[in-house]
């Protein structure tokens, strides 16, 4: 899979003068992890884990931007590192440990330490992403990530799912849409929620501003193969144009 292999690259922004009052944002694009953290103590295996980044995400939220004429702002370091969807104040910012995985290089970070990723991380990548929004006339934020089929040792049968916060409204039509397009298993605030704390996003950057937006998790076995990846994009485009077309019907 497509990584942002290159240590300057702490944001990436796609499509920086697209079109389309859209702006998409996959906040877990990297498992890179910057040489002068050592790796943070993980065994590769674990730098390569779904704990480290979101396998498939970039790529689709990369054909979205494509196919829909939209913005993509994408993180370039793991969310080991720093997690882009997650409040400086949230211990899981920094996590000393994901899943099962414990992360020695994240194990007793002291205040200025945390400080410092913020500044190297986190402000870059917000910065950018308020920048992108703040260019829109009325911008509408939708977020991509990946999610794994089994965690903890439970296998997760939600195939998508579509999250929000207090804005219910892209969210509320993106479901409309998939019952229509689809037979996967699409269910709402799923595997995930906003008591899970990963609706950071679309607080700081959408609902603040009154702005519509979605959350959308695709389990990574889905998006694997360039095919998958391919197909999953387009699926989801369509149903973004869906909402929109909903959003624009309603405005008026």
């Amino acid at each position: 899979m497509t990584q942002l292999p290159q240590e300057h690259e702490i944001v990436r922004v796609i499509r920086p003068d697209a079109g389309s009052e859209l702006v998409l944002v996959c906040e877990h694009a990297s498992s890179y992890i910057p040489t002068s953290l050592d790796g943070l103590g993980l065994a590769e295996a674990d730098r390569l884990s779904h704990a480290a980044w979101d396998p498939g995400a970039f790529e689709v939220a990369r054909r979205m931007a494509d196919i829909l004429d939209a913005t993509l702002v994408a993180g370039g370091v793991s969310r080991l590192v720093y997690d882009c969807n997650r409040p400086p104040t949230a211990p899981d910012a920094m996590p000393a440990q994901s899943e099962r995985i414990k992360v020695p290089g994240n194990a007793d970070l002291d205040a200025a330490a945390r400080a410092d990723r913020v500044r190297r991380y986190y402000e870059p990548f917000r910065k950018e992403l308020e920048r992108a929004v703040a260019s829109r006339r009325a911008p509408v934020i939708v977020t991509v990530h990946s999610f794994t089929p089994v965690y903890n040792g439970v296998r997760r049968e939600v195939e998508i799912g579509v999250l929000h916060d207090s804005d219910t409204r892209l969210a509320d039509a993106m479901l409309e849409a998939a019952k229509v397009d689809s037979d996967l298993n699409v269910l709402r605030n799923a595997p995930y929620g906003p008591q899970d704390g990963v609706t950071h996003t679309l607080k700081e950057h959408a609902i603040r501003g009154g702005h519509p937006n979605v959350m959308i998790e695709i389990r990574n076995d889905l998006v694997e193969t360039e095919a998958q990846q391919t197909a999953v994009s387009e699926l989801l485009s369509g149903w973004v144009r869906t909402c929109l077309a909903h959003l624009r019907g309603v405005a008026e």
